[in-house]
């Protein structure tokens, strides 16, 4: 009998999932995004020294899906407040939650989220380069759980299930965990194939160019998408929200 996914794969996915009531447990605010990066960072380079990059893409954007999906439904069901363990957590729920209900803020208006998003775009370049990619996880995993706080207090806030499942990870917010999941492998290379000489001759050039537009057109989704829909996914959360 053929398992669909290899077994590294299954093991990120179950670490990851793991790593939620671990780190919420412990409590302190840096433990879990480095708990959620770890397991995706060492397939990262088990996958990029055997030259898989197509896989090792694949494997990111299963282990974002994780992150997201596991990180919202442990902030809805975690018996104890997370606002002091969720970095940046508290405060993008209380910018969100002011933009759905004054229909004011970043959310709404590319003069004030295109600026934002090239900074964590270029942080990201800038981390991804220097640590091989380690960093750029990290902060992967701190930004998708300060999203995922806020998803899930639109469920402790008393919008319907389905209106949190249809309306809480917006279209463009997934396509820049996409996009920058995509770029967080292209990143690690150079210093993988640094340290792992066999990598760099494993690893196809023909095909990186076509990352690379994958993950750009992430990017550019993510902003057009965003200006085009969040006026109207705002008034939809707002007339959701209690």
């Amino acid at each position: 009998m053929r398992f669909p996914m290899r077994n590294d794969l299954i093991v990120l996915i179950l670490a990851t999932v793991a790593s939620y009531p671990i780190g919420l447990a412990i409590g302190h605010p840096w433990v879990l995004p480095i708990l959620n990066a770890l397991p995706a960072y060492v397939v990262l380079v088990h996958r990029l020294r055997k030259g898989e990059r197509g896989g090792t893409v694949r494997a990111m954007l299963w282990w974002a899906a994780t992150v997201a999906i596991v990180g919202t439904v442990a902030f809805v069901w975690w018996p104890e407040p997370l606002g002091r363990v969720v970095l940046n957590g508290p405060a993008y729920k209380s910018e969100m939650f002011n933009w759905i209900r004054t229909g004011r803020g970043v959310e709404g208006s590319i003069r004030l989220f295109l600026p934002e998003h090239l900074v964590h775009l270029g942080a990201f370049l800038v981390v991804g380069i220097g640590t091989g990619s380690a960093g750029a996880i990290v902060m992967g995993a701190v930004l998708m759980n300060f999203m995922s706080y806020y998803v899930a207090a639109l469920a402790k806030a008393g919008v319907p299930s389905w209106g949190v499942t249809l309306l809480g990870w917006q279209p463009w917010a997934i396509a820049r965990v996409a996009a920058f999941a995509t770029l967080g492998v292209l990143l690690a290379e150079p210093l993988v194939s640094l340290v792992f000489p066999s990598a760099k001759q494993r690893l196809k050039s023909s095909t990186r160019a076509a990352y690379i537009v994958a993950a750009m057109s992430g990017i550019l989704a993510d902003w057009f998408l965003k200006f085009l829909l969040a006026p109207t996914w705002g008034r939809w959360l707002r007339a959701l929200l209690p």
